[in-house]
């Protein structure tokens, strides 16, 4: 019996729902824009206008942020007005949500891979460009999203940053479960001391419905994080009841697009 396509409200990360199945429900998986993407250092080309311009991130504080198991990943979703401005983009862009994306071992995890390299994890801060004045009404333009993407390599060295996202992925640990931090939680914490140095591209959305629509600013710099922060993170259930691992999507052709870097 010949099985039936994949639905939109049934992709995931396994075998029968996985990347390679996108395109089932959403044709856009083999368009020429997408993400991720492995990025080859030796190709990127240097563009001075992105240190003529720099890019800036004026992040606000946030009290009782909540995060959610969304099913596929933990996310954090931001209430006050954190800025994205400069570098690539011509207009200003607010922090809409964070999330991750991590592997079930060491090795494996990331989205974006360089020069052919895994890292454990990959962190995106997801903004949205505020000329559409909402994220639902910005995701599907093609300058409507840019996302800020972090490797995360595991190592001895706690991520104090991202502690209180590790720390409470113990209490979302089934799909749709959410919690509030009870402490204020500055997003500009998650950030490596150096965000002078990114790589940056067109692509789109990693997980489905795919839009391209986003402006990728991939920085240079990985972050290590402690085992235990991404056992935590491993420790979840996604939306099949399953252990929420290897939730990434692998690098796709770059289909003849430029990757400019500021360094």
């Amino acid at each position: 019996m010949q099985k039936s396509p994949l639905t939109k409200d049934d992709w995931g990360y396994e075998d029968h729902n996985g990347p390679h199945k996108w395109h089932e429900p959403f044709p856009v998986a083999r368009a020429k824009r997408q993400s991720p993407i492995d990025i080859l250092t030796n190709k990127a080309k240097y563009d001075g206008k992105l240190v003529k311009n720099p890019l800036t991130m004026n992040y606000e504080s946030e009290s009782g942020l909540e995060i959610a198991n969304t099913g596929h990943s933990i996310q954090a979703a931001i209430t006050k007005h954190s800025v994205l401005e400069g570098g690539p983009l011509t207009d200003k862009y607010a922090l809409a949500q964070f999330h991750l994306h991590w592997g079930s071992e060491k090795g494996r995890g990331s989205e974006h891979t360089i020069d052919g390299k895994n890292y454990e994890a990959e962190l995106h801060l997801v903004h949205y460009n505020e000329k559409y004045g909402s994220f639902g009404n910005a995701v599907d333009k093609s300058d409507g999203l840019a996302v800020v993407g972090i490797m995360l390599l595991e190592g001895d060295k706690q991520y104090d940053g991202l502690s209180p996202i590790s720390d409470g992925a113990r209490n979302v640990p089934k799909s749709k479960d959410k919690y509030k931090l009870s402490n204020n939680f500055h997003p500009a914490n998650l950030l490596p001391g150096n965000t002078k140095d990114y790589w940056t591209y067109l692509g789109s959305l990693t997980t489905p419905p795919l839009f391209e629509s986003v402006t990728w600013i991939v920085l240079k710099d990985p972050i290590v994080m402690s085992k235990k922060q991404l056992e935590n993170l491993r420790s979840m259930q996604d939306c099949h009841d399953l252990k929420m691992v290897n939730n990434y999507r692998p690098p796709c052709p770059i289909e003849g697009r430029e990757v400019s870097k500021s360094f």
